[in-house]
C-alpha cells in the first residue's frame, strides 16, 4: 500500500505538537500587520499570538492573504518526488482562496505525476473545526486506513463538524461586513454578544444575539447539548482569553462527560477578523 501525507493549511489552528503527532504537512497563510507580512506558522516562530491580541486591542488592524498556488505547488512535489501520495485539506473555500490554490496546484502536479493521488479536500472548515477535521483523519490514517478510506471518511464528516462561536467586540465583525456600524454601535452599548456558526456551505452566519458575555458562553454549551453525538475529543480555540476558555472546558467535561478537550489560539489570520475575545466551540453533531 503506498504511503500517503496530510497536508492542510494554517488556519487549522491546531498546536505545533499536534501537527507534528499527526505528521502533517501545513502550509501558512500570512498576516500583514504594522507596517510588517507574518507567515503564521503553527509554532508561532514569526508572531506571537498574545503579541498579536494585544496589538489588536490597541487598534492595530491588519490585512490577510492565502497561501498561493506557487506555495502549494512546492509543497506538493516535494511529497511527490518522496513517492507519496497526499490529502489535502483545506480552510473553507467560502472564506479563503486557499482552495483554489491548493486545487490548481494538485491539477497542474497531476498531469507530471499521473501514477500519485493528489487529492484536496475543501473542508467548509475554520480554525479548530478543521483541526478537528484534519485531527480525525489522522487517526484514521494511524489506524491503517488507505489514502481513498481516509479522504471518504473525511467527506462523511464535514457536514456533522459543529462550529459554534462568540466574539467579544462587535466592531471588529463591523469591519470584515459581518455586522453593520449600526447595528455594532448599539450591540456595544447594550452589552449584545452575537452567537454565530459555520454553515454546510462553510459560510460564517450570525444566528442569534445575546446580552453579556456568560449568557454567550451559556448558548454555545446549549448548542453542543443540542447537537452533540459524540464528546469523545472536543476542541476549543479563542482569541487570547485563555482563563475563560479553561473554565469552559470543564464546565464541558463536567456537564457532558468530555474526555478530552483541546484548546489552542485562533490563529492571527482569522483572528484579524474575529478579535480578541472569541471563543469557538467544535464537536461532532448530528448536523452543523
Amino acid at each position: 500500500m503506498k504511503d500517503f501525507v496530510l497536508m492542510t493549511d494554517s488556519c487549522c489552528d491546531l498546536t505545533a505538537g499536534m501537527a507534528e503527532q499527526l505528521e502533517l504537512v501545513v502550509l501558512p497563510l500570512s498576516v500583514l500587520q504594522e507596517g510588517t507580512e507574518y507567515r503564521n506558522y503553527l509554532d508561532h516562530r514569526e508572531l506571537d499570538p498574545a503579541v498579536f491580541y494585544d496589538r489588536l486591542r490597541k487598534g492595530s488592524m491588519g490585512s490577510t492573504s492565502a497561501a498561493n498556488v506557487a506555495a502549494f505547488h512546492e509543497a506538493m512535489e516535494t511529497v511527490l518526488r518522496e513517492g507519496k501520495d497526499i490529502l489535502c485539506m483545506s480552510f473553507s473555500s467560502a472564506l479563503s482562496t486557499t482552495y483554489q490554490s491548493a486545487s490548481i496546484a494538485a491539477q497542474e502536479l497531476q498531469e507530471a505525476y499521473p501514477d500519485s493521488r493528489i487529492y484536496v479536500v475543501d473542508t467548509k472548515c475554520a480554525s479548530m473545526g478543521q483541526g478537528l477535521l484534519v485531527y480525525l483523519a489522522g487517526r484514521e490514517k494511524a489506524a491503517g486506513k488507505t489514502i481513498d478510506e481516509v479522504k471518504a471518511y473525511v467527506e462523511e464528516t464535514i457536514p456533522h463538524l459543529c462550529h459554534w462561536f462568540t466574539v467579544d467586540d462587535l466592531n471588529h465583525l463591523k469591519r470584515g461586513g459581518r455586522v453593520s456600524a449600526a447595528a455594532a454601535l448599539l450591540g456595544t452599548m447594550l452589552q449584545m454578544k452575537p452567537v454565530l456558526h459555520v454553515d454546510d456551505e462553510g459560510r460564517l452566519i450570525p444566528v442569534s444575539k445575546v446580552r453579556g458575555r456568560k449568557a454567550s458562553i451559556k448558548a454555545l454549551l446549549d448548542k453542543m447539548e443540542e447537537l452533540a453525538v459524540n464528546t469523545q475529543d472536543v476542541f476549543i480555540s479563542h482569541g487570547d482569553c485563555l482563563g475563560e476558555v479553561e473554565e469552559m472546558a470543564r464546565e464541558i467535561q463536567k456537564r457532558f462527560g468530555t474526555k478530552k478537550v483541546h484548546i489552542n489560539y485562533v490563529g492571527p489570520v482569522i483572528g484579524n477578523h474575529s478579535g480578541p475575545g472569541t471563543i469557538a466551540l467544535f464537536f461532532l453533531g448530528k448536523h452543523r
